[in-house]
């Protein structure tokens, strides 16, 4: 794929790009993460701010692989997500844009990445979700 999906959102109006964002930033509650563990799971319902070229935009992951990307406008742009073989993947309908996932994403820790379209962002998550606690006891009783 030539181009970055984000580089390409550029082209569109600020409403646009902010919906994509908003998209990217959409997270899940702690509940919905214990009910669906799996990469990206701490991001779940949680805001992840994500910079590219020096735009914003909040991304939010939702259970059952739905997006929401915030531009920096404000515009909502609706999609889906996945996270699999080592990749965090948005997919807003006309484009797909994959980013390397190696390590759950920690609260107030920046991450800069570089995407399947070669463009450069950098994530900041400002909180995440934590696994459940195992119903096991101290030794696994």
């Amino acid at each position: 794929m030539s181009g970055s999906t984000v580089g390409r959102l550029m082209k569109f109006p600020t409403f646009v790009r902010a919906a994509f964002l908003a998209m990217l930033l959409v997270g899940f509650s702690s509940a919905a993460a214990a009910q669906a563990p799996g990469p990206g799971a701490e991001l779940i319902g949680q805001p992840v701010q994500v910079t590219t070229n020096g735009v914003t935009n909040t991304v939010f992951l939702e259970p059952a692989g739905a997006a929401r990307i915030v531009t920096a406008g404000g515009r909502t742009i609706n999609g889906s997500w996945t996270a699999s073989n080592g990749h965090l993947c948005l997919v807003n309908g006309a484009a797909q844009e994959c980013w390397p996932y190696s390590a759950p994403f920690q609260a107030g820790q920046p991450v800069t990445l570089t995407s399947s379209c070669n463009a450069t962002s950098t994530w900041l998550a400002s909180a995440v979700n934590t696994p459940a606690p195992s119903a096991l006891g101290e030794r696994g009783q």
